[in-house]
């Protein structure tokens, strides 16, 4: 055997192992990547049920805050009503009253006054 023959047996040992291990390498490849394409349906046969059901969930929500908003408005008219309401029951009330209450004062002095004398 000479040099030659022995260097081209020496590579080509070392060409079958390299091919060995790419193949090894290459099928744990396919392995992980079956895995994980079975994983990623797992997810989205566990997550669409729950995304479907959010969605859901947020149409409802939708609708309430939309009932709240109304509410809402109802309740400013009517607060502006009523503060509108008692502004006017103040003017209409609080000038009578007050001279009401000045000629009751007023009368009061003056009977006293006469009393005293």
């Amino acid at each position: 055997m000479t040099a030659g023959e022995l260097a081209a047996l020496i590579v080509s040992i070392c060409s079958v192992v390299a091919v060995v291990l790419l193949a090894l390498g290459v099928v744990a490849l396919f392995r992980t990547l079956a895995s994980m394409r079975d994983t990623v349906e797992e997810l989205r046969a566990e997550t669409l049920p729950v995304v479907h059901e959010l969605q859901r969930t947020v149409a409802g929500n939708e609708a309430r805050l939309q009932q709240i908003d109304e509410l809402l408005a109802s309740a400013r008219t009517v607060s502006g009503r009523m503060d509108s309401a008692s502004r006017l029951a103040y003017l209409a009330f609080s000038q009578p009253v007050i001279k009401a209450m000045a000629l009751g004062t007023g009368t009061s002095r003056a009977a006293k006054a006469l009393r005293r004398r």
